[in-house]
């Protein structure tokens, strides 16, 4: 039987790094968590940074060491979603095709944002001026980052067909952006991620190959 192996230096500063992000990711989920409940207990408008980090028993400097802004704390999943998305372009295995990938990733956010429970956030966010100009500027720095992986990986993997532009590599992540907004709002989300990907589907075969679409599953 194997010994285990001595503890050095270097596994004890890995495993002192690793204690140190478990415990600020739990310090900025405990401040989320904290806001999100205030905010929809008294009210988006009513409760202060001070409140939160009151309620949180952390500094006010600690709150925004963690999120830049009040708004940023009622979309604390803001930076992971941006990378799944780009992680979806990149990530995805040789054999899988662009779109496909992106619709499945689309779904997944979709699910997770329409689960039991999250109608009252949205519901604050809709009525906030502050939370829906946020989350649109949110939404094109997704879409912007979206469009870089996607040019980069078009170059990287080329396809029969011209290069797609930056322009239509913009324009396709936003209409994954869109198709993310739209469903959120439907009574049936997965059909309107379906239909919304059918024509992104197709506007990326005609951008991607220089061809009318056809045999998609070859995009």
């Amino acid at each position: 039987m194997t010994e285990p192996a001595e503890p050095t230096a270097q596994t004890g500063r890995t495993g002192q790094t690793g204690r140190r992000e478990r415990k600020k990711a739990a310090t900025r989920q405990k401040i989320a968590d904290t806001a999100l409940r205030l905010f929809l207990d008294r009210g988006y408008d009513a409760v202060g940074i001070r409140e939160v980090a009151a309620e949180a028993d952390v500094a006010v400097t600690t709150v925004f060491s963690h999120f830049a802004s009040k708004e940023a704390l009622v979309f604390e999943q803001d930076e992971d979603f941006e990378q799944r998305l780009t992680k979806a372009v990149t990530d995805r295995s040789p054999d899988e095709a662009l779109v496909p990938a992106l619709r499945r990733e689309i779904h997944a956010m979709v699910r997770h944002c329409t689960a039991d429970g999250a109608a009252p956030v949205w519901r604050m966010i809709d009525e906030s001026p502050a939370l829906r100009a946020y989350e649109e500027s949110m939404r094109l720095r997704h879409a912007d980052s979206l469009a870089t992986a996607i040019a980069a990986q078009s170059r990287s993997r080329p396809q029969p067909g011209p290069v797609p532009t930056a322009t239509a590599c913009r324009a396709i992540a936003r209409f994954v952006i869109g198709a993310f907004s739209l469903a959120r709002e439907a009574a049936d989300p997965e059909a309107v991620v379906d239909e919304v990907f059918r024509m992104i589907e197709a506007a990326w075969a005609v951008t991607a190959t220089g061809r009318p679409p056809g045999d998609l599953a070859q995009l």
